[in-house]
């Protein structure tokens, strides 16, 4: 009986936490937004669009972290596989990217809204200067009412192409820029529900775990893998991007982001994905 109440109180601590956010940051994957051949999953995207800009109606302040430069080009472009040298990365992304924000423009527009394209790389991030103009930039646009997207700027930066653990991909690239921002919420989308005591795309013994308490060794070892042959990120970077932001002090969901609505419903404080919670120690 103590144990109901103290698991409804949790539950109940839960969504109170995430319902009252209002600043909110949230990541989408290429494996979310596209198909294997690098095409736009419509579908998706406008799924997402409606969502922000219905919370944005309500007057959550909203920053999009998405990833897709080098997948919408190699669909663009009609490549049949990724392009292997980094100079050929960098002008695939440089072309996708364009088409990238071409249809977040659109699909917001029919809301209302109008988007920003912020592309960063780890020096902007670092440098004391440029990391204020930065912050100004993001605080102008919230202040406008318009949605900034951001992503890596993978035409003048390796690290993410490389992938070798600095910035990396787009997950820690969204938790930097969450805590760079005082954001009250860092929802990540990904392509499975949440994560799993095991790998749940070769073990039929896999249940969702529902909130983190800690991260430990045991929540890394239950990240499984890397990622899908189109994005750079797994739920290992998942997990990394959530450790940085906990220790920020700062609350992490990870989610489907195919579940039409999924966002409303996090917001809504439905439990919905995988809850990371932000230890007392840290608040």
């Amino acid at each position: 009986m103590a144990n109901d109440q103290a698991e409804k109180q949790n539950s109940r601590s839960i969504r109170d936490k995430i319902t009252g956010a209002r600043r909110v940051v949230i990541k989408v994957g290429t494996s979310t937004i596209t198909y294997e051949n690098g095409r736009f999953n419509l579908s998706n995207l406008e799924h997402l669009c409606r969502s922000i800009a219905n919370q944005m109606n309500q007057g959550r302040e909203i920053i999009l972290v998405s990833s897709g430069a080098i997948g919408v080009g190699v669909g663009r472009l009609r490549l049949a596989k990724k392009p292997k040298t980094i100079r050929e990365k960098q002008a695939v992304a440089a072309v996708g990217q364009c088409e990238l924000m071409n249809m977040y423009s659109r699909l917001m527009a029919e809301h209302n809204y109008t988007v920003a394209q912020i592309l960063l790389t780890r020096d902007d991030i670092e440098e004391k200067i440029t990391r204020q103009n930065i912050c100004n930039t993001f605080e102008a646009l919230i202040e406008r009412e318009i949605l900034p997207v951001v992503n890596e700027n993978d035409t003048v930066s390796t690290r993410e192409i490389y992938h070798n653990g600095t910035f990396g991909d787009n997950d820690t690239l969204s938790a930097i820029v969450a805590d760079l921002i005082n954001a009250d919420l860092l929802i990540i989308l990904s392509d499975i529900d949440g994560l799993y005591t095991h790998d749940p795309r070769i073990s039929t013994e896999a249940r969702l775990i529902a909130t983190v308490d800690r991260i430990d060794k045991t929540i890394v070892d239950s990240a499984g893998g890397e990622g899908s042959l189109r994005g750079t990120g797994g739920m290992r970077s998942k997990i990394s991007a959530a450790r940085i932001a906990v220790d920020s002090g700062l609350e992490t969901v990870i989610a489907n982001g195919s579940i039409p609505q999924i966002i409303d419903d996090i917001l809504d404080g439905q439990e919905k994905g995988t809850y990371f919670r932000v230890p007392e120690n840290h608040r």
